[in-house]
């Protein structure tokens, strides 16, 4: 009687993977995961917080966040880190507001002036990040100091306060406004375009990141930056643009912000570069570089306009917000060391 023979055995590495595996090699999964469960904690805690106003009010919080989280991450990827991006967005809201209001510029070739401005310093950045071989956290806290002392300094020089306001009456204001700062309604509920900007962004960036030879270049530069350089990435240049992008990002909210409020204080933006730094790590960025992904910050941002409101929602000290971030920062890095590694091997 012929006996059959023993079928080989299958090695299970060349089988489909898991659906668990195949989410663990997404570095968003932490913060999706985080956002679902502050969404129906504050769903629960607060009834307006699910109300159509409710809904608009942590949406328009998170979106002028998220705009500049998304930039902020992939610098981050790409192993630097920009701690001037929260009082440039100060810095370039008092250009245009200076040029429109006190020299009578036409507010698009103001917002053109700024926008060349903010590129500059993003330049700059890059470049002497990547001349000088010191750390990017040094570098960028030097522009913050710098561009801190810049605004209020011209500030006082110009109005001889430290506001700059009328941008209401400059010409091009309701052309521009309507572009940066109008709103849109759904179901008779007012949002602000700004949330579209949003959007927009975080889609811009993740077809950049994961389609792009651009986008592999930020993962190699920011996960092995001389081994890049020997392969034939143009390390330099794509860590100058990344600064540029980082800018260029805190340029738009500033606009924006600029559009929507249509007055400016010298001493806006500090400490936002720390909530942005934050969201793209509760998103799923390392602070060590060639980790992380667009969406992740944009969600990391919307966990923070759905905190931020929900204490407002549930009449709690707006205090804990302060202690919610922390929570959130040290559980994100923690998570995101132990995805890193598990995708690590799910990659092996």
């Amino acid at each position: 009687m012929a006996v059959a023979a023993e079928a080989p055995p299958v090695d299970e590495r060349l089988g489909s993977p898991r659906l668990l595996d195949r989410l663990v090699v997404r570095p968003e999964i932490g913060a999706l995961l985080g956002a679902l469960l502050v969404f129906v904690f504050f769903s629960v805690v607060t009834e307006q917080f699910l109300s159509p106003g409710g809904v608009a009010t942590w949406l328009d919080d998170a979106s002028t966040l998220g705009i500049a989280a998304v930039a902020v991450a992939l610098l981050m990827i790409g192993g630097e880190f920009d701690l001037s991006a929260g009082v440039m967005t100060a810095s370039t809201a008092l250009v245009t507001a200076i040029l429109s209001t006190r020299l009578g510029w036409n507010v698009w070739i103001a917002l053109l002036a700024s926008l060349a401005f903010a590129l500059a310093v993003g330049a700059f950045n890059g470049w002497l990040v990547m001349r000088t071989g010191l750390p990017s956290f040094i570098v960028t806290l030097g522009t913050f100091l710098g561009l801190q002392g810049i605004n209020l300094g011209v500030t006082r020089l110009v109005t001889g306060t430290v506001q700059v306001s009328g941008m209401r009456g400059a010409e091009g204001y309701e052309s521009a406004g309507y572009l940066f700062a109008s709103t849109f309604d759904i179901g008779g509920t007012s949002f602000r375009v700004s949330i579209l900007w949003w959007v927009l962004v975080t889609v811009v960036a993740s077809l950049v990141l994961v389609r792009t030879r651009f986008g592999n270049w930020i993962f190699a530069v920011g996960g092995a930056a001389q081994a890049s350089r020997a392969v034939g990435v143009p390390v330099v240049r794509t860590k100058v643009l990344l600064f540029m992008t980082t800018a260029g990002a805190a340029w738009l909210v500033g606009s924006i912000n600029i559009l929507r409020f249509t007055s400016v204080q010298a001493n806006q933006g500090i400490t936002l570069e720390f909530q942005f730094i934050i969201a793209a790590v509760i998103g799923g960025c390392l602070l060590t570089g060639g980790f992380g992904s667009a969406v992740g910050a944009a969600i990391g941002a919307l966990i923070f306009g759905m905190a931020r409101q929900g204490i407002v929602y549930a009449n709690w000290n707006s205090d804990w917000f302060q202690l919610f971030l922390g929570v959130m920062l040290l559980a994100a890095v923690l998570v995101n060391n132990a995805l890193r590694r598990r995708a690590e091997r799910v990659r092996r």
